[in-house]
C-alpha cells in the first residue's frame, strides 16, 4: 500500500548508499535510552508471531490483539450472513439471484492518503455507497438516505418529501456520484419496481445496483448504530434524527453492508455523522449541472475549462472535494455566503497572510481519508493491513507537525533594500545580500478580523493536537516523516518506532540492515568484476536490482554475462537481476514482516491510547479543507478582475463576463449588463445565430452560483437575489439510450421545470420548440410563458420566435432584449455581411432573416436561397399586420413597474436623502414619458402637479 510500481532512479549516491547512511545513524539510535512502551513480554509475542506464521493459509496474519480502551467498546455488527444480499447487478439490466452474489470490492478503498487534487481527480476514483428506502403507503414520497465515503468517515443522513418526478432523489444521488447504490428488495419486486426504483436504474445506467432485504433497513437498529459510532463531537445531530425513521432506516443497511464488504467495522465513537436537510442548499438538476459545464467540460472531460477548473487552485484533495459539492449545491443562507466573502476580501488584502497560509496548507495530506483508515478495525490481521497502519501513523504525525505551521503562518519575500517597504522592516530580515533583503515574517490566524477565519483559528488551538502528537513522539521517532517515493517510504515504516522499546524488533533491524549492506556489496563486487558502472536500485515491484547506464562503454561480446537474469534495457538504460541477488531480496522481504509484525504490536497499542482524542482530526480537516477553499476563490480573483458581489432582491450585473469563456479567451470577452426585478422578472432574449445568446444566459447562471458559493464574479458591480433552485433547458441532441427525440426531450426537461419552480428559482431557457413545426413550437413557447409568469421566479428565455415579444404588451413584467448585429456592404462586391457585437441592448431584434444569412454563408444554390427569401418576406408582412400596441396596455405597465422600482427602493436603498431625492425625481420623469408616448397627458399634468 502507498507504494508506486516505478522504479526509482536518483542522481549522485545511489538508493543504496542513501539507505546505509540511514542504516548506520538507526544503529547509533538502537543504544539509545528511552521509556520502554510495548508489550511486557516480547517473548510473548514473537511466539505468537511464529504460530500465526505457521497456521495462515492465505498468507501471514498477524496475532489478533485484544483491544482495550476505546477499542474495546467498538460496535461488532457481527459476520453478516450470505442472506444479507438478495441480488447485485448493474442498474442497466436488473435480476434477482438466488443466494450471495460475487462480491465487488468498491474502488478507492485502499491508497494514498496524499494524492494530487485537479479538477478532473476529484471526481474520478469513486468510493460512494448509498442507501436509499422511501416510505410506504400514506408515507409514500417520502424519502430517507444515508451515504458513506469508503474515503472519507462521514456517514451523512437525508429526509425529505419529494414530488412524483422524485426529481431531489435523482439529483442528489447525481451529485454524490456513488459507485454502488443500496435499495430494499420489496422496491424491485422480482423485476416490476416502484417508480423510484425505475427512475434511478434509468438516470444511473453506469452504476452498480444492489438489492437489500427489508428487514435490514431497521429505523431502530441504525438510531443504536449512530448511538454507538458518532463521534462526540457530533453526538447534537441524535436530536435531528431520532424521528427521521426512514433516514434512519437506510442508515442501518448501508452499515450493514459496509461491514459485510469491507471485511471491518468503524471504531466506537468513531464516526462523523451529519444530517443535511434539502432546504440547506439551492438545488441544480444533473442536466443544469452538465450544460452549465459546472464540474466536467462537455467536450472533453478531462479538459479543466469548467467552473470548477477555473475556480479549482486548491492544494489539498478535501479542498477540491468541498469546492465541488458547494458549486453543485450553492448555499442558500445570506449570512454564511458573507461570512465567506469578508475573509476572501481579508485573504486579498493582506498579502502576507494569503502567502503564508497557502504555503502551510500546501503540505497536508488528505486528513479525511487518513481519519478513515484510522478509525476502521480490520477483522483479520493480515502484514498489508499492519504495514498499512503504520503508514497512517506516520501520516498522522506528519499531519499534527503542520499544525503549528497553520496556527502561525510563516511567509518569505523579498524586497530591494531600497524600498519603503524594505526600510520599515529592516529589523526583521533573516537574510542579507547585495541585492535584495529577504523577510521572515509570521502571520497569526487568531488575528485575523472576520469571524469565519478566527473561527478556525479557535478550531486550531485545540490542546488535543498536540496531546495526541505528544504521544506519538514517545512511540514513533522525531524525525520519522512522511515522504513520497517507495524505498523512503520504506525505510520510514521500517524504522518508525524508537530504539529500545522492544528488543526483538531492534534484533529484527539489524537483521535487515546487514541484509541491505550485503546486496550493496553483492552489486559493488559485480561492477568490479565486470568493469560496468553498475549500482543498486530499487522498485516496489522488483525489490532491489541492478542498474547500468553505458555512456562510452562497450558490453565484452556485445552483450551481458549469462549470470544476469530478467534484464530490461532502454537505450543506453539496462535493469537487470542474479539469482543470489533475488535471494536476498526475499530474505529481505521476510526481515521487513519481521518488522512490522512487531512494530505493529506497539503501533496497535499507540493507537489504542490516542483513540480517545482523535476525533479532534474531525475540526482539523473542516479547517484546513475550508481554508483551501477560501484561498482558492481568493486565487481566482487575483488572475482575472473579479468584484465582491451584494445580496438583495434584484439581480443587477455590471459589465458582466463570462468566467470559463475568460479562461479560454486569447483576449477580453465582451462584458454585458443585466438587470432581472421583480418588476420585469421575464426577458425574453432574440438575436440571430452566433450572436451570443446562449453565452450571454450561461453567463448569468454562472455568476449566480459563483456569489452563492461566496466567490467574487466577473463584473464591475454584481448584486443577486438568492435562488432556491437554479434550472436550465439548453441543448437540442437526441438521447439514443432513452429513445427520445429532440422535441421529447425539450417537453421532458421543460416539464421537469413546470413541476418544480417556484417563486425563488431561476430559469434559463434557449430556444424551446425548435424541434417542431413552428406553429406548435409558437404555440408551447408562448404556453410555457404565460405559465412561468405567473410564477415570481427570475426568467431568461432566449428564443427565435419574434412572435413572442409581443408578450411584453400584454404582461408588464416582460422585457424585451436582444443580441446586437451590424450590416457591413463590401465595397468591391456589393455582398452584406453581418458583424456580430455580442451586445444585449433593450427592444426586440430588428434584424431579420438572419437565419436565412447564415444560410447563405454556407454552399446553398443561390436558386434555393432566393426562392426562400421570398417566402419569408411574404410571410413576415402577413404576421406585421397583425402586430398592435395596445395604449392602454402601455400605461399598465408604466404603473406596474414605477410601483416595483418604489417599491425595490424601499427595501433596498442605502442612498442619502438627497440622493435619494434625485432618484424619485428620475423616476417621475421616465413615468411621465412613457405616458407621454402612450398619448395620455392629462396624466402627465396630475402627476407634474
Amino acid at each position: 500500500m502507498y507504494h508506486d510500481s516505478t522504479e526509482e532512479i536518483t542522481g549522485g549516491d545511489s538508493e543504496c548508499e542513501q539507505t546505509r547512511r540511514v542504516f548506520s545513524a538507526d544503529r547509533r539510535r538502537l543504544n539509545d535510552t528511552t521509556t520502554s512502551y510495548g508489550p511486557a513480554s516480547s517473548s510473548t509475542v514473537l511466539s505468537q508471531l511464529s504460530s500465526n506464521e505457521s497456521s495462515s493459509g492465505h498468507g501471514t496474519v498477524l496475532p489478533l490483539i485484544a483491544p482495550v480502551g476505546q477499542y474495546q467498546s467498538s460496535l461488532r455488527i457481527g459476520r453478516t450472513a450470505s442472506s444479507l444480499l438478495v441480488s447485485t447487478s448493474d442498474s442497466s439490466s436488473f435480476h434477482s439471484h438466488g443466494g450471495t452474489p460475487r462480491l465487488r470490492r468498491t474502488p478507492g478503498s485502499a491508497g494514498p492518503a496524499g494524492a494530487s487534487c485537479s479538477s478532473t481527480s476529484t471526481i474520478s476514483g469513486r468510493s460512494v455507497i448509498v442507501a436509499v428506502v422511501e416510505g410506504r403507503g400514506l408515507a409514500r414520497g417520502e424519502i430517507g438516505m444515508a451515504s458513506l465515503d469508503l474515503k472519507c468517515p462521514e456517514l451523512v443522513l437525508s429526509q425529505f418529501a419529494d414530488t412524483g418526478t422524485y426529481a431531489k432523489v435523482i439529483t442528489k444521488i447525481h451529485i454524490l456520484v456513488p459507485v454502488e447504490i443500496l435499495m430494499p428488495d420489496t422496491a424491485s419486486e422480482k423485476g416490476k419496481g416502484t417508480k423510484l426504483f425505475k427512475l434511478i436504474t434509468e438516470n444511473f445506467p453506469g452504476v452498480a445496483f444492489t438489492a437489500i432485504q427489508r428487514k435490514y433497513f431497521n429505523e431502530r437498529k441504525g438510531l443504536e448504530y449512530i448511538q454507538q459510532l458518532c463521534a462526540p463531537e457530533f453526538g447534537t445531530v441524535l436530536m435531528e434524527v431520532q424521528a427521521k425513521y426512514y433516514c434512519l432506516a437506510a442508515a442501518a443497511a448501508l452499515l450493514k453492508y459496509f461491514e459485510f464488504l469491507q471485511s471491518s467495522v468503524y471504531a466506537a465513537k468513531s464516526l462523523k455523522v451529519s444530517f443535511k436537510g434539502s432546504e440547506q442548499t439551492a438545488m441544480i438538476d444533473s442536466a443544469s449541472a452538465s450544460n452549465l459545464e459546472l464540474v466536467v467540460n462537455n467536450r472533453d472531460h478531462r479538459s479543466e475549462h469548467s467552473l470548477l477548473g477555473v475556480l479549482n487552485h486548491t492544494k489539498t484533495p478535501g479542498g477540491a472535494r468541498r469546492l465541488r459539492s458547494n458549486i453543485l449545491e450553492p448555499l442558500v443562507d445570506v449570512d454564511t455566503i458573507n461570512m465567506r466573502l469578508d475573509s476572501i476580501q481579508e485573504l486579498l488584502q493582506d498579502e502576507e497572510l494569503f502567502f503564508g497560509l497557502k504555503n502551510a496548507i500546501g503540505h497536508f495530506l488528505d486528513i479525511d481519508r487518513l481519519l478513515s483508515v484510522l478509525v476502521q478495525i480490520p477483522k483479520q490481521e493480515t502484514v498489508q493491513a499492519a504495514e498499512a497502519k503504520i503508514t497512517h501513523v506516520i501520516q498522522l504525525k506528519h499531519t499534527l507537525d503542520l499544525v503549528p505551521q497553520l496556527r502561525v503562518c510563516e511567509f518569505l519575500y523579498s524586497q530591494s533594500p531600497n524600498s519603503c517597504r524594505c526600510k520599515e522592516k529592516y529589523d526583521s530580515f533573516k537574510l542579507h545580500t547585495d541585492c535584495c533583503i529577504i523577510f521572515y515574517e509570521q502571520m497569526v490566524l487568531k488575528n485575523c478580523s472576520t469571524s469565519l477565519l478566527k473561527a478556525y483559528s479557535t478550531t486550531l488551538e485545540d490542546s488535543r493536537f498536540d496531546t495526541i502528537l505528544e504521544q506519538i513522539k514517545t512511540v514513533i521517532n522525531y524525525d520519522t516523516t512522511y515522504s513520497k517515493g517507495s524505498l523512503n517510504m520504506r525505510t520510514q515504516k521500517c524504522y518508525a518506532v524508537r530504539p529500545n522499546i522492544n528488543e526483538f524488533l531492534d534484533i529484527a533491524r539489524r537483521a535487515y540492515t546487514e541484509i541491505v549492506d550485503d546486496i550493496a556489496g553483492l552489486v559493488n563486487q559485480l561492477g568490479e568484476k565486470y568493469g560496468l558502472p553498475m549500482r543498486t536500485s530499487f522498485s516496489t515491484a522488483r525489490g532491489f536490482f541492478v542498474q547500468m547506464k553505458l555512456e562510452g562503454v562497450v558490453l565484452p561480446e556485445g552483450k551481458l554475462a549469462p549470470e544476469f537474469i530478467k534484464v530490461t534495457k532502454q537505450k543506453n538504460n539496462y535493469a537487470f537481476t542474479t539469482a543470489d541477488l533475488m535471494k536476498m531480496n526475499g530474505r529481505c522481504d521476510e526481515a521487513l514482516r519481521e518488522i512490522f509484525h512487531i512494530s505493529y504490536v506497539v503501533i496497535h497499542q499507540l493507537l489504542t491510547t490516542i483513540c480517545e482524542h482523535i476525533h479532534c482530526l474531525y475540526k482539523l480537516s473542516d479547517a484546513v479543507s475550508m481554508l483551501d477553499m477560501l484561498l482558492s476563490l481568493a486565487n481566482a480573483c487575483t488572475i482575472s478582475d473579479y468584484v465582491r458581489p451584494e445580496f438583495t432582491d434584484t439581480l443587477a450585473i455590471k459589465q458582466g463576463r463570462h468566467p470559463i469563456l475568460e479562461r479560454l479567451a486569447r483576449q477580453q470577452p465582451v462584458s454585458n449588463n443585466s438587470f432581472i426585478s421583480e418588476g420585469s422578472n421575464f426577458v425574453i432574449i432574440t438575436g440571430p445565430n452566433m450572436s451570443g445568446k446562449s453565452t450571454y444566459l450561461k453567463q448569468v447562471a454562472l455568476c449566480q452560483i459563483m456569489a452563492q458559493i461566496g466567490s467574487f464574479v466577473p463584473a464591475e458591480y454584481a448584486s443577486f437575489r438568492v435562488a432556491d433552485q437554479i434550472f436550465t433547458r439548453i441543448g437540442v441532441d437526441d438521447d439514443f439510450e432513452t429513445n427520445s427525440s429532440t422535441f421529447m426531450l425539450e417537453m421532458k426537461e421543460i416539464s421537469y421545470i413546470i413541476h418544480n419552480a417556484s417563486d425563488r428559482s431561476l430559469i434559463i431557457i434557449d430556444e424551446l420548440g425548435r424541434g417542431t413545426s413552428a406553429e406548435e413550437g409558437i404555440g408551447i413557447c408562448h404556453s410555457v410563458c404565460e405559465f412561468l409568469l405567473s410564477l415570481k421566479a427570475f426568467t431568461l428565455f432566449a428564443t427565435h420566435f419574434l412572435e413572442l415579444c409581443q408578450l411584453e404588451s400584454l404582461y408588464p413584467n416582460v422585457e424585451n432584449q436582444h443580441m446586437e448585429v451590424q450590416q457591413t456592404r463590401s465595397s468591391e462586391t456589393g455582398a452584406e455581411r453581418v458583424v456580430y457585437t455580442y451586445l444585449l441592448s433593450r427592444g426586440c431584434s430588428e434584424e431579420k432573416h438572419y437565419g436565412l444569412r447564415a444560410a447563405e454563408m454556407t454552399a446553398l444554390p443561390p436558386v434555393v436561397f432566393q426562392e426562400a427569401k421570398t417566402i419569408a418576406s411574404k410571410v413576415s408582412q402577413q404576421l406585421l399586420a397583425r402586430h398592435h400596441t395596445d395604449p392602454g396596455t402601455q400605461r399598465e405597465r408604466a404603473v406596474y413597474q414605477l410601483a416595483t422600482r418604489l417599491l425595490q427602493t424601499a427595501r433596498n436603498s442605502r442612498l442619502d436623502p438627497e440622493s435619494l431625492r434625485m432618484y424619485l425625481k428620475g423616476l417621475k420623469k421616465q413615468y411621465a414619458a412613457v405616458l407621454q408616448a402612450a398619448g395620455s397627458p392629462g396624466v402627465i399634468g396630475t402627476e407634474e402637479e
